[in-house]
């Protein structure tokens, strides 16, 4: 019970990703080949209001869940980092057709080929694992 209420917004953000249809292929191929602004409007409201909800958490006294502040890394990472990460998330998406952040959400809906997504994102966490201090970030 005490993590219910995590569930409940888990399910909200899987609703709203179903009705606003930003898990439709249709959608993000249009998106990628700058026939629509639906997804576009869709990622600009998710980074805008992302900006706010950082700048809020930055500038009030917030705690995390377990009650131990929250610390916001402002370390810039280098524009060359932002714009290879950037190709690689990009061509993974547009491989895949989907969007990587609602997996579950893809799986819940019935696209059981999203299974294979879903591994090769746990595959390509744990070889990050085993990289990160390798990797210049």
């Amino acid at each position: 019970m005490r993590y219910f209420k995590f569930l409940a917004i888990g399910v909200l953000f899987g609703i709203i990703m179903v009705k606003s249809e930003a898990l439709s292929w249709y959608r993000i191929y249009e998106m990628f080949h700058f026939d629509s602004f639906h997804m576009y409007g869709i990622i600009g409201s998710a980074v805008l209001l992302g900006a706010v909800t950082i700048q809020f958490i930055k500038r009030s006294n917030f705690k995390a869940v377990n009650g131990d502040d929250i610390i916001i890394n402002s370390k810039k990472s280098g524009f060359v980092n932002y714009m290879l990460g950037g190709i690689i998330f990009g061509l993974g998406w547009a491989l895949v057709g989907a969007c990587p952040g609602p997996i579950f959400v893809l799986i819940g809906a019935g696209y059981i080929p999203m299974l294979v997504v879903l591994l090769g994102a746990v595959i390509g966490t744990f070889v990050f694992g085993l990289l990160k201090d390798k990797l210049p970030y």
